[in-house]
């Protein structure tokens, strides 16, 4: 005997969307805001590439580099909080959408964009946008 599965669109989309249930969350937790507030000591160079001519300038001058967080995901938030630290809302979509691909919601990223500009905003900061 065989069984079906019926499914209306909504349970369908819901089904098989490929997102995690976390990733429809719409609240970041304390220790995600936590990781956030610390992304704003973080320069542009901690979310860039590793090169032979960084590792060289780092040694001869004594530069230290922020090491990648271990968890993909936090270092997601990471790489999207220093972008937003720095520019504001102008970050580049394809950062956008790995942020989103590693399992946060847009209303997230909107949530993460916000605060950090109101914080910036409140500090006087003229980098943030």
């Amino acid at each position: 005997m065989m069984a079906y599965l019926q499914l209306t669109e909504q349970g369908a989309a819901a089904l098989f969307d490929p997102r995690p249930a976390a990733a429809q969350a719409t609240e970041l937790t304390p220790r995600e805001w936590s990781i956030a507030y610390m992304a704003r000591k973080d320069g542009l160079g901690s979310i860039r590439p590793d090169t032979r001519l960084a590792r060289f300038f780092r040694m001869i001058f004594g530069i230290a580099r922020t090491n990648p967080l271990s968890d993909r995901r936090l270092e997601a938030l990471r790489r999207m909080a220093v972008l937003t630290w720095h520019h504001g809302f102008n970050v580049a979509s394809s950062e956008i959408r790995d942020f989103l691909a590693a399992g946060y919601s847009e209303r997230q990223y909107e949530m993460l964009v916000s605060r950090i500009r109101a914080e910036g905003l409140a500090q006087g900061r003229k980098a943030v946008r």
